[in-house]
């Protein structure tokens, strides 16, 4: 899309590119899974990049917001397979491993994270969209844990995050059936967030991009630092929230937003 915030790359291919695409616009950072040929099924070396790239972004002052995509035709098809059955039980424990570091990278992020959803989404691959805080997704899109059907189940944090977002019941329906929704039953489920018709997608991105500046970037990321505790820690209280809260009724930030709330003029942010 001409103009977007998001910069996504066109299709390549990926004999030519790396495995993982990063594209950086003022703050937003989108990573486009690049093995289109396998519907980006994720090999070590991937699943490798996307950590170690996660990890690195942790880091950047700067960073607002990471998109998670993948080239088309497909977001992530899971693990890939093909790797997979030509390893050692050895092997295949650690291509598991390396799988969970990325999904767990992409959880621990600092700032929010959107999965951009075309096409399938499965097993490994719906696990990393279930580690971003919200999922967007067109029509196309196809989300599903199949393990099940091959002799496993989902190891990278899919059996924990999947309850929380759909319910025990809905959980166990698809983990023990394997079975792939198609999106507008995943939207109905609360699986997917917002939910666009194809070629409509960096459209939806970039009024949610939007939105976003208008908000303190300091605030936004003590927001998230909030939900991940609620959502990772057994016994979270009120007073562990307000230790996020407290931190920014000093902030440059809170004054400049009550400033402009005085002036009657939008917030000007330092990262905006």
């Amino acid at each position: 899309m001409k103009g977007s915030s998001l910069d996504r790359p066109e299709r390549v291919d990926a004999m030519e590119q790396p495995v993982l695409l990063v594209a950086h616009h003022a703050g937003i950072v989108t990573l486009t899974l690049n093995r289109p040929t396998v519907r980006n099924a994720l090999d070590l070396a991937l699943a490798r990049a996307i950590a170690t790239t996660a990890q690195e972004l942790a880091q950047d002052a700067s960073l607002r917001l990471v998109v998670l995509r993948g080239t088309p035709p497909a977001f992530c098809a899971g693990a890939d397979l093909t790797e997979r059955s030509k390893m050692s039980p050895r092997e295949r424990t650690a291509h598991t491993d390396a799988i969970a570091a990325a999904v767990e990278a992409i959880a621990e992020l600092p700032v929010p994270t959107i999965a951009a959803i075309s096409g399938a989404c499965l097993a490994g691959g719906a696990e990393l969209a279930l580690a971003c805080d919200l999922r967007f997704a067109d029509t196309t899109a196809r989300i599903g844990f199949p393990e099940v059907r091959r002799g496993i189940f989902p190891g990278a944090g899919g059996v924990l995050r999947l309850p929380q977002l759909v319910g025990r019941g809905r959980a166990a329906d698809l983990l023990f059936s394997g079975r792939t929704l198609d999106a507008q039953e995943a939207f109905r489920i609360g699986l997917i967030d917002q939910l666009c018709e194809p070629g409509h997608l960096d459209t939806m991105l970039d009024h949610w991009i939007t939105e976003l500046r208008q908000a303190a970037p300091g605030a936004v990321r003590a927001v998230k630092a909030a939900l991940q505790r609620v959502l990772t820690t057994d016994a979270v209280t009120l007073a562990d929230i307000r230790s996020l809260r407290r931190a920014l009724d000093e902030s440059p930030e809170y004054e400049e937003g009550l400033r402009a709330f005085a002036e009657r003029r939008p917030p000007s942010w330092a990262n905006g």
